[in-house]
């Protein structure tokens, strides 16, 4: 049953009923309305504040294990780069001091200017922070695995290389003298057999029987196998490139013609006495460079270096050359 209200009339000195105007109703509803919208909107702003709903607990637990996986993913490119920074010292300090190459400068490792540029475009990014850093160190290390493996390409190339060149510089003697019993006269001014007077004598003096094998000191084509009565005889050159040459001369006969290509311990030819020649032996003079020198340093296969002492003492000896 709906409740009556009275109020008390002052003028009238009556009780009189309460009678609410339509106007007054509506008003009090909105008014209700307004006050429990305001206090909705409150009431959320503070619940949205504190309290995550599950697609935000969904998200943040989410974003815990990126920053999780952030972390072990820098640590490994930390690992990857000191692990990367010890192959370039081994290439810088080891691989290239033995081809007696330049080392890589970290600059050209690092590709500095493309990483600058690198960062400033990862800057414009979301998260730019960690997507800056991240990006900058992959990129740094992509730039240094590539000059790294190029620089192991260039030393593959000197290695084959080394390897070549090993195998064509003269490093052995002409004649078979394990006992270093053969050697007749050394490098520089000797005694004349003809004239008997001081000339220089360019190379080694090798004393053999007639007919003992001549080999070659190294890899190389033969440039000359030619036959004349005066100076070498019967000789052969054979340049062996690196700016070497050898040139064995007086033999007996030649086995090789010009243009041959042979390898170190070829027969060349036999230990002869044509030419200017007063006993058999072969002549043997190292050129490099267009300059002859002293074969004797070149015996370095052949060797130990008690073997090398007597042998350097040998062919110092001022006796008269063969030749």
């Amino acid at each position: 049953m709906k409740k009556v209200k009275y109020f008390y009339n002052t003028q009238t000195l009556k009780y009189e009923k309460l009678v609410v105007s339509l106007r007054v109703k509506v008003l009090r509803i909105l008014g209700f309305l307004s006050a429990a919208i305001v206090t909705g909107a409150i009431f959320l702003s503070v619940a949205y504040r504190l309290v995550d709903s599950p697609k935000e607990k969904s998200l943040r637990s989410e974003l815990e294990g990126m920053k999780e996986k952030y972390e072990a993913l820098q640590g490994r490119m930390k690992e990857m780069k000191g692990t990367l920074a010890d192959l370039q010292d081994r290439d810088n300090e080891i691989y290239r001091v033995i081809f007696e190459a330049s080392p890589v400068p970290d600059s050209s490792r690092m590709g500095k200017v493309k990483r600058d540029e690198e960062a400033s475009q990862l800057q414009s990014f979301a998260s730019a922070e960690i997507v800056a850093s991240t990006g900058v160190l992959l990129k740094e290390l992509t730039n240094r695995i590539k000059a790294q493996e190029k620089s192991y390409e260039e030393i593959d190339k000197m290695i084959k290389n080394k390897q070549q060149m090993l195998a064509s510089i003269p490093a052995i003697q002409p004649v078979a003298n394990k006992e270093l019993k053969h050697i007749a006269s050394g490098f520089g001014y000797r005694i004349d057999p003809i004239y008997k007077t001081m000339k220089y004598h360019a190379g080694l003096d090798f004393a053999a029987p007639s007919g003992t094998p001549i080999y070659s000191t190294g890899d190389g084509v033969v440039e000359e196998a030619s036959l004349s009565d005066v100076g070498y005889g019967n000789h052969v050159v054979v340049r062996h490139g690196y700016g070497y040459k050898t040139l064995y001369g007086h033999m007996l006969r030649m086995k090789v013609k010009s243009g041959q290509a042979v390898k170190r311990g070829d027969v060349l030819g036999w230990v002869g006495s044509t030419g200017k020649s007063t006993g058999p032996h072969c002549h043997y003079e190292v050129i490099k460079n267009g300059e002859k020198v002293d074969p004797v340093y070149y015996f370095v296969t052949d060797l130990t270096p008690e073997q090398f002492d007597k042998m350097l003492k040998l062919a110092r000896s001022g006796n008269q050359s063969f030749d």
